[in-house]
């Protein structure tokens, strides 16, 4: 005798006007809009803090300005409130950037952590930690009326009317059956990174020893000679916000799915793996390094693709490279592409490629917008691009101006009684002006980052 299936009782966790599915740098933004528009919001976040990769993996905001000696802030909002807590109790600097990507706003992420749940809580979200989503259910006209979230209490269901996937890896949209790309179907994967912390480092003396220069070549070195293996020739260390300890970006793992929990293990082994060469190989060869030793490794292994929706648009290459703007542009960016591919034959791989003559290109709202959907949004790593777009437009001060977008538009989608793909973007655009968005590329070029801050934010108290 067959015995029955089973069933897991699920209880009712609640319900809200708008569930946000990932409380990263884009889901706290798309959480914190919505509710300051006036809406109840739920936000699912699966670990115990909020932040995502700018609290779990990077100390450093990039995206805010555009590269070069002349520097554009094109980012605004919600995105300044977060830069402006930081900033009063002293723990974030401008970090001039010399790999590329342009200035960056470098920041202690454990306060971040604290400032995430202040805004947060200040705006009314609900938060809902230690929560993984584990299903969807679909109304009869098959739109999303509900998801399932698995907590050490069993399960749960939480009903809304508006939801924004802001998990990274479009988790809500595999579930819900909403098509996707999945990374290295068409163009490679970008490789994933662990990265760490030191301290004890005497940065005075790296400086004199040569700095950056004297690092490249240290590596080229150790891996000619064959000292250390390392594995690849070029990364980056930087200064953080706590005196006498660096941050890197150096380990690179050729791309596993990060969506497959068995590859994933691998990953996260062999980044462990590469950190501590990396420590051995400073300790022995960068003058300055010599007494320092690794305090910190990023709370998982650093991801940049896995899936990437298809919206009512899809952010490509030329557009970006000819900075290209749209009529529904509801942010900008100016950053690169920037392609952390596999290492062949032992060269770096890293390939960039820059907007042209230094400005910004618009980033339109169809890119948020899951084709065909009346009551979804994406944003973060997983909105609607192509790789090569994607590797641009991933930077965390664009993934904070996706989720203000996306928050606002559900808010006001509600407001107006009007799907998610036949919002009014007019409307749309001008309250992200009134909140503070930049969605014009700026005419005036400042000398400094510093200069751009002040020309476009309240405090302007950075320097």
């Amino acid at each position: 005798m067959g015995s029955a299936l089973w069933q897991p009782k699920v209880d009712t966790l609640g319900q809200a006007d708008v569930v946000v599915v990932g409380a990263g740098s884009a889901g706290c933004c798309a959480a914190i809009a919505a509710a300051q528009a006036g809406r109840s919001v739920i936000l699912i976040e699966r670990y115990g803090f909020a932040g995502g990769t700018s609290t779990q993996i990077l100390d450093t905001f990039y995206g805010f300005f555009t590269p070069g000696d002349q520097p554009r802030k094109v980012v605004g909002g919600i995105p300044d409130q977060v830069v402006d807590a930081l900033d009063k109790t002293g723990d974030i600097f401008l970090r001039p950037n010399t790999y590329g990507a342009g200035t960056g706003v470098t920041y202690n992420p454990q306060r971040l952590k604290h400032v995430w749940d202040t805004l947060l809580q200040g705006a009314g979200v609900k938060m809902l930690l230690h929560a993984t989503l584990c299903g969807v259910e679909h109304d009869d006209a098959g739109r999303i009326a509900a998801v399932t979230v698995h907590t050490k209490k069993g399960f749960g269901l939480i009903t809304a009317k508006r939801f924004i996937d802001a998990s990274g890896d479009a988790d809500l949209c595999h579930l819900a059956g909403i098509a996707y790309e999945r990374a290295g179907e068409i163009d490679p994967a970008q490789t994933l990174t662990t990265t760490f912390c030191m301290s004890n480092v005497d940065l005075s003396r790296y400086e004199r020893a040569g700095g950056k220069r004297m690092l490249m070549a240290k590596m080229a070195e150790a891996i000619e000679l064959g000292c250390h293996a390392l594995p690849r020739k070029k990364g980056s260390a930087h200064a953080m916000v706590h005196e006498g300890c660096i941050a890197t970006v150096a380990v690179r793992v050729d791309y596993k799915d990060a969506t497959d929990p068995e590859a994933m293990t691998q990953a996260e082994v062999e980044g462990r793996r590469q950190a501590f060469i990396y420590e051995d190989f400073l300790r022995d060869q960068v003058p300055g390094y010599e007494n320092a030793k690794i305090i910190g490794l990023s709370h998982h292994i650093g991801v940049r693709e896995t899936r990437r929706v298809y919206g009512e648009h899809r952010l490509t290459r030329d557009e970006c490279l000819s900075a290209r703007q749209f009529d529904d542009q509801v942010l900008l960016c100016g950053a690169p592409i920037e392609d952390h591919r596999p290492n062949a034959d032992g060269e770096d791989e890293t390939a960039w490629a820059y907007v042209a003559q230094g400005g910004a290109y618009g980033v339109p709202y169809g890119t948020l917008v899951p084709k065909g959907r009346d009551e979804l949004w994406v944003v973060g790593r997983c909105f609607s691009a192509t790789h090569d777009a994607h590797a641009s437009c991933r930077s965390m001060g664009q993934t904070m101006s996706m989720g203000q977008a996306a928050g606002l538009a559900s808010a006001l989608s509600l407001e107006r009684n009007e799907g998610a793909a036949e919002l009014d973007t007019g409307e749309l655009r001008d309250r992200l002006r009134a909140m503070g968005a930049v969605l014009e590329a700026p005419t005036r070029v400042a000398s400094t980052a510093a200069d751009a801050w002040r020309d476009h934010s309240a405090r302007g108290a950075l320097t």
